[in-house]
């Protein structure tokens, strides 16, 4: 089918010509949980009440101020996200509520005023638009241009940004070998985490004999504290379904799969919906663009196992199997998918591909580092001022990263400060932790394999000084124990030891064979199992005995936790300079540990003490701590 993207084009432009402004409410999932789409319902309350005129979607009758609802616009931490935009200018309102919107519709859509009070602030100085504000001024956003700032279920808006023109170059004038020579020539590789060349993937595949093929979109993106491929699935679409469609035009396929896990509602249902719109408006399907080339696409809603990452046990999912990595080889390239050669990649590499055939390999080298080229998403979670999905070119420094765009690491009473940095957990619960010496590491591919780390999918979750090491590295060890598919026995059994033992180290019962043992049986489970869940399983302990020994020797020598978070080796003691006798933490107490009548220093059992902490958590005075 053929379909004129020009005309497409020329129409929606049209169009925005005839808006005099544009409100954008972020419908990503972090702002839909704090009310935004409350927030998008007031808008076109008030605007009635007031008789200002809105449109909520493009035609050749809009006129007035366009509302939209977008994906995830990255600033999580300040949401809702309310843009409003006139021409090249836009002001961004931060976490608006419901009772905002009058003021924002009275002064900025009727009087073309600003609410300075709810615009992003920084001692005082508040930033008006985007490109003033650190956290988006420092990125470069690429993948992520889009995301956030065109109406996420719009195909006709996505066209006129120049959306499907690469699908349409790719089937008409492209062969899959040139494709294949693009993507290699560009230097792009797997955002999934390997790292694999993207172009080389696809030439082996296309290579591959027999007339059934397939590709695979994973977006069964499951580590702690990620969400990007949720973000750009919700938020950009139909960037996904035209990476799909160059993949697959590239190795002969004409059929393919988007694999996202089934918590992600939102990702689900947008995904469905542009797929449905991709098909109605003929950049789907049979003879694309007039070409003898067809491609159709399916969603599968996978359970959320965490294993199903791995392309092998993502495959067998699809397949109606229990999701469990086979050995390699053979690899998907040459037997995927029900048999036939299929290509696997995640959603942030897919999204990528119709830049590259839009700006071609030389434009796109030039961005980040020659081994690792273009930009990485990663989502920021944890002790930052600044928590949020960011975009940076690959060679950017953790320090950039963290003080620059996120603001700063923050103590346990929120303030910002360089000293507050313990480490940073990169890649989940496959990574490693970065400290303090690696700062200024550029985050890249290869830097990042030298530090004993890895990119991974790109989560980053920041640790200040009240973090415990070993708790943490316990935490990321109970995730991959619990998602172990249970196929080969150093991961099954291994994990599950190696999680004892960090019970033991945390709870005061490990002793001096604890720690040797712990580190020989992580590098065996790192070694022999069959998938990287399980040879990358070990990672957050070994990184973290390896720059945090001494942490581990507290826990074990001294029977206690330098962090004060393990409860089995802490004492809960209440300082007599403080208490006044208010009795509120006796009250509290469940097992009656603490003595002492009204108006007279409390003291604590400790013979009683069930370390709980609800006498901490009642003191209004600061008299009773954990330590």
């Amino acid at each position: 089918m053929s379909v004129d993207l020009d005309k497409i084009s020329a129409k929606v432009q049209k169009a925005f010509k005839q808006i005099s402004k544009r409100i954008i409410i972020c419908a990503g999932t972090g702002c839909v949980a704090n009310g935004s789409l409350k927030v998008y319902a007031e808008f076109l309350r008030v605007a009635k009440e007031l008789n200002v005129e809105l449109c909520i979607e493009l035609n050749d009758e809009s006129k007035g101020t366009l509302v939209s609802k977008s994906g995830c616009q990255g600033f999580c931490q300040m949401g809702p996200l309310v843009s409003v935009i006139k021409g090249e200018d836009d002001i961004l309102y931060t976490k608006v509520k419901v009772e905002d919107v009058k003021e924002i519709i009275e002064k900025s859509i009727i009087k073309d005023e600003v609410v300075e009070r709810l615009c992003y602030k920084i001692n005082d100085k508040f930033y008006k638009g985007h490109a003033e504000i650190p956290f988006y001024a420092k990125q470069r956003r690429y993948v992520l241009k889009n995301c956030g700032f065109i109406g996420a279920e719009d195909i006709e808006e996505y066209i006129s940004k120049g959306g499907y023109a690469s699908a349409k170059k790719a089937c008409l004038e492209m062969t899959p070998e040139q494709i294949c020579k693009e993507m290699l020539d560009s230097g792009l590789r797997g955002r999934g985490g390997a790292g694999f060349p993207t172009g080389r993937k696809w030439d082996l595949t296309r290579v591959q004999p027999g007339p059934k093929k397939y590709v695979i979109c994973n977006g069964d993106e499951g580590d702690p504290g990620a969400f990007m491929d949720r973000s750009v699935l919700e938020g950009n679409p139909h960037s996904v379904i035209e990476g799909m469609i160059i993949a697959a035009k590239a190795i002969g396929a004409d059929e393919g799969y988007v694999y996202v896990r089934t918590e992600y509602h939102l990702a689900v249902e947008r995904m469905k919906n542009a797929i449905k719109k991709a098909e109605e408006i003929g950049v789907l399907g049979k003879n694309l663009f007039g070409s003898d080339f067809s491609f159709t696409l399916h969603v599968m809603e996978g359970a959320g196992a965490f294993v199903c990452g791995e392309e092998t046990a993502l495959i067998a999912s699809v397949e109606g199997k229990r999701g469990m990595p086979n050995p390699k080889p053979p690899f998907p390239a040459q037997h995927g998918l029900y048999g036939k050669p299929t290509v696997i990649n995640n959603v942030e590499t897919l999204s990528t591909v119709p830049l590259v055939i839009r700006d071609g390999a030389d434009y796109y080298k030039k961005i980040g580092v020659p081994t690792s080229t273009g930009t990485k998403t990663f989502a920021i979670t944890g002790y930052v001022k600044n928590t949020g999905l960011i975009e940076v070119p690959f060679g950017t420094t953790l320090r950039e990263i963290l003080f620059d765009i996120a603001g700063g690491v923050t103590d346990d009473k929120g303030n910002v400060s360089e000293d507050a940095f313990k480490a940073v957990q990169i890649g989940g619960p496959s990574g490693a932790c970065l400290t303090r010496e690696h700062l200024d590491l550029p985050l890249d591919f290869d830097s990042l394999r030298k530090a004993g780390a890895m990119v991974g999918s790109g989560g980053l979750v920041v640790m200040n000084q009240t973090t415990c090491m070993v708790n943490t590295a316990k935490f990321f060890m109970q995730f991959t124990q619990s998602e172990s598919c249970g196929k080969c026995v150093l991961c099954r059994e291994g994990t599950k030891q190696m999680l004892m033992m960090l019970e033991d180290i945390t709870e005061g019962r490990a002793d001096e064979k604890t720690i040797p043992l712990l580190e020989q049986l992580a590098n065996a489970v790192r070694v022999g199992s069959l998938c990287a869940l399980g040879k990358t399983a070990p990672n957050p302990v070994l990184s973290t005995l390896k720059y945090f020994r001494d942490e581990y020797d507290a826990h074990v020598k001294e029977k206690r936790c330098p962090a004060g978070v393990c409860s089995s080796l802490t004492q809960i003691t209440i300082d007599q300079t403080k208490c006044i006798g208010c009795t509120a933490c006796a009250r509290k107490c469940p097992v009656g540990a603490i003595k002492g009548a009204v108006k007279q220093k409390h003291s604590i059992d400790q013979s009683l003490c069930v370390k709980c902490g609800a006498c901490v958590a009642t003191c209004k005075f600061g008299a009773v701590k954990r330590g």
